[in-house]
């Protein structure tokens, strides 16, 4: 399973856009082995985490969920609240107990649609996790399902 690496604010946003954001957290403490949202729940909220581990996951059909992706320390959890319908694409638990800032998804969204700069900076950073997400999801559902030969397995 990969670690992610690129959804780091600190690495994507300015510091003035950062503070921006950074100014709408709030903390939040989850205990471990909690489910944080299911896929095709709606999407409120995001959070960037400050301690712990977050296992993404997906459901797929005859199976039980398929781990994805373990998320740490600096990563955004969750980029589906910016992009309509505003529903989870992928489920998250957490492994660990688990700190974090916690941000409500419409406030920023409003704050981003007052801010065409900041908008167009969290849509970029949000867009980059999501395409690494889903390619990584793809990645590893090829690992877990394809057949051997169709050259997904070495």
């Amino acid at each position: 399973m990969a670690t992610a690496t690129t959804s780091r604010p600190d690495r994507t946003l300015s510091t003035e856009h950062r503070g921006l954001l950074m100014g709408l957290a709030h903390e939040a403490l989850f205990p471990a082995g909690i489910r944080l949202f299911q896929e095709g729940g709606r999407a409120d909220h995001f959070w960037i985490i400050r301690s712990g581990t977050v296992t993404l996951d997906m459901r797929v059909p005859g199976h039980r969920p398929v781990d994805l992706e373990t998320l740490g320390p600096g990563d955004l959890l969750g980029w589906s609240w910016l992009f309509p319908p505003y529903r989870w694409r992928f489920g998250a638990r957490t492994v660990g107990p688990v700190r974090a800032h916690e941000f409500d998804a419409q406030t920023v969204r409003r704050m981003c649609a007052d801010d065409p700069a900041l908008g167009h900076t969290v849509a970029l950073w949000a867009g980059a996790v999501a395409t690494r997400r889903l390619q990584a999801a793809r990645t590893r559902l090829l690992d877990l399902y394809a057949p051997y030969g169709s050259g997904s397995r070495g």
